[in-house]
Order: C-alpha cells, then sequence, then structure tokens
C-alpha cells in the first residue's frame, strides 16, 4: 500500500500535469481530490505504484484475486518485476470477481494507461470491455489463464502455464506409480469451473489415462482453488466412496484443505491415498519431502519479468508471440535430491 505522499504524487500523472499547463483552472479542482484523498486513506483495492520516472511505461494490471499462496507469490512477483523494469504499475484485487475485473478493465481504459494485462477469473464474458480497450488503442495481455472471445484480435498474447500439459505430467506419474497395479480409483478435486485451468488440467489428465481400464475416475468435484472447499470437498468424497485410491488435485490450497479432512479421518495420506497436486508452493514440496504428497507438478507464477517484457513490446508497437508458455517440471517421491531445492518463492 502507497503512503499518503505516493498517492499525492500519483494523483497529478504526467498527463494531468500537461493538462495543468493549458488549463490553470483544473489546479484547484485537482488540489481538492488530491486533499480529499490524502485524509480519507487508502481504502479501495487499487494501487498505484510509482517508479519515479515521467516517461514510463505506465501498465493497468488486474488480479482476479488473492485466494492462495501461487497467488499472493504472482502478484509480488509482478510488482518486484515491475520495480525492476521501471514499469508504472496500476494494479487492481478482483477478489475473485468477474465483475470486478471488467471494472478495473474499464478503469485502466479511462486514466489512458499504455498496456492493459489481466488474469482472467473465468474464460467467458470478456468481449465487450475487450472491445472498448481496442476501441482505444490499448493493446491487452492476457496472463496465467486464457481466454474465450469471438474475436481474437481483441488481444495480443498469453502468457502463462501449459496447464494441459499439467495435467499430462499428472497422469504419467500415475501411470509409473501404478505400473503392476490393479483397478485404480481416482477422485479429483478440480478447479474454478469454466477456468482455463480446470478444463485443461482434467483433459490433459484424462488424455493419458483414457483406454487404460485400470484406471476409473469415480468422482470430480470443484473445490475452486480454495483450501476451505478442498477440505470440504475431501469429506464428502471420503463419505460417498468406500474406496478411493487416488486424489488429484489441481492446486495445492486444496490439496492442504483435502490432507486435513484424510488425516481427521484417520488415513495416511501419501499412503493410504496416493495424492497427485498442481502448483508447486513451498509448503507441497515439504509435505512431498514428508511423504504426505506423492507427486508436485509445477505451475510457476513467476511470470512477472515476461510479462514486462511483452507490455515494453507493445507498447513500442512491436510483435509479441500469440502464446509464451513458462518452462516447468515435475517433483515426485522418485526424486532423491529434494531436500537440496531452493526455496520456491512463493
Amino acid at each position: 500500500m502507497l503512503s499518503k505522499s505516493d498517492t499525492l504524487r500519483n494523483i497529478i500523472s504526467k498527463r494531468g500535469r500537461e493538462s495543468l499547463k493549458r488549463r490553470p483552472y483544473l489546479q484547484l479542482i485537482i488540489l481538492g481530490i488530491a486533499c480529499a484523498v490524502l485524509l480519507a486513506g487508502c481504502t479501495g483495492t487499487q494501487d498505484v505504484q510509482s517508479q519515479g520516472n515521467e516517461t514510463s511505461l505506465l501498465l493497468g494490471f488486474s488480479q482476479l484475486g488473492s485466494e492462495s499462496g501461487w497467488r499472493l507469490g504472482n502478484t509480488r512477483d509482478i510488482h518486484e518485476a515491475a520495480q525492476r523494469a521501471g514499469v508504472q504499475l496500476m494494479f487492481e484485487n478482483a477478489e475473485q470477481k468477474q465483475e470486478n475485473q471488467i471494472k478495473a478493465i474499464r478503469s485502466f481504459i479511462a486514466y489512458q494507461v499504455d498496456v492493459i494485462a489481466f488474469a482472467p477469473n473465468v474464460e467467458d464474458g470478456w468481449d465487450n470491455v475487450l472491445t472498448e480497450a481496442k476501441a482505444a488503442g490499448i493493446p491487452v495481455l492476457v496472463t496465467d489463464r486464457q481466454i474465450n472471445t469471438a474475436d481474437e484480435s481483441l488481444y495480443a498474447g498469453f502468457v502463462g502455464s501449459d496447464f494441459e500439459a499439467e495435467g499430462i505430467r499428472a497422469a504419467e506419474f500415475l501411470l509409473e506409480k501404478m505400473n503392476g497395479a490393479g483397478h485404480v480409483n481416482i477422485v479429483e478435486i478440480s478447479g474454478t469451473i469454466d477456468s482455463t485451468p480446470m478444463r485443461q488440467r482434467a483433459s490433459g489428465f484424462r488424455s493419458v489415462l483414457e483406454g487404460d481400464g485400470r484406471f476409473t475416475i469415480i468422482e470430480s468435484i470443484s473445490g475452486d482453488f480454495l483450501r476451505s472447499k478442498g477440505k470440504e470437498c475431501m469429506r464428502e468424497l471420503l463419505a460417498r466412496h468406500d474406496t478411493i485410491d487416488v486424489l488429484y488435485s489441481h492446486n495445492d490450497e486444496m490439496t492442504f484443505g483435502a490432507i486435513e479432512a484424510i488425516e481427521e479421518a484417520g488415513l495416511v495420506p501419501g499412503k493410504d491415498i496416493v495424492i497427485i497436486t498442481v502448483d508447486g508452493e513451498q509448503e507441497a514440496i515439504g509435505l512431498l519431502i514428508e511423504g504426505k504428497i506423492n507427486c508436485v507438478v509445477e505451475c510457476t507464477p513467476l511470470i512477472g519479468d515476461v510479462i514486462m517484457e511483452l507490455a515494453k513490446k507493445l507498447a513500442a508497437g512491436e510483435p509479441i508471440p500469440w502464446e509464451t508458455y513458462s518452462v516447468e517440471v515435475t517433483f515426485s517421491e522418485f526424486d532423491d535430491d529434494l531436500d537440496a531445492l531452493p526455496p520456491r518463492g512463493y
């Protein structure tokens, strides 16, 4: 959160000062707004990070929320990357609500930022606001999750993870783990309904296992990427099914909640139930080392530097790749050097 002095400096932007030179009477209006902000303090979700460089790129970023350690790490990395790159950042936290993201994007358009980037809560429902951004001549970069749109020219490109590949890697571990085993009952705790990672992590996982009669996904239930819901979902699954051999969870936070439910039921996570999770938070690696998780599929949130690089190219009118994917790995019980892993940073 900015200090009051930082807030005052940001109220009068470069564009605002140019306007004041032409219309001196606006000085009184701006001064009044500034005083009101200083008296009220910072009570909203918007954060303007100034680099003290009047010619720096102005990037409007709409983050979908703060629901997990992964998301907090992603937010921190974006702020730090903006500092390193000399990019001025207008940041909004949508608190998991698409309507808040649409409002944020419209505020960026009104402020005439140079580039808009956002991590979409769901895939659908963006055409109208992105059409407004296109009409305003502001390029848009989609990050972390992808979107569905009738007109792909409404955004310039995507940067983030290949969720389909993550699902494939999760299933490939399971094939190795269950080599020679009999029938395997799998439960799945998926992410937010209609989000890209939910859809693609599910489809990638199934694409590897389909046709192999040993594996049955006996139920899939959405935990909305939340720890509390992961615990609730696992309780329900344990109550409904007598035999669960494997849990495939779409993110670490839901997995942490599910492990609590498994232990409360008197079962041993990682032994009585094989656990595969996605993200790679520090806590998940710790549980992998303890043996409570069997496989962690990495999904890195550390994409801030790439976002800044692509935003600068867009602001300069340069083309960027349509898709830019992170390089990611898989950690499992089969690795013998887990203790030597450097800190995850999230």
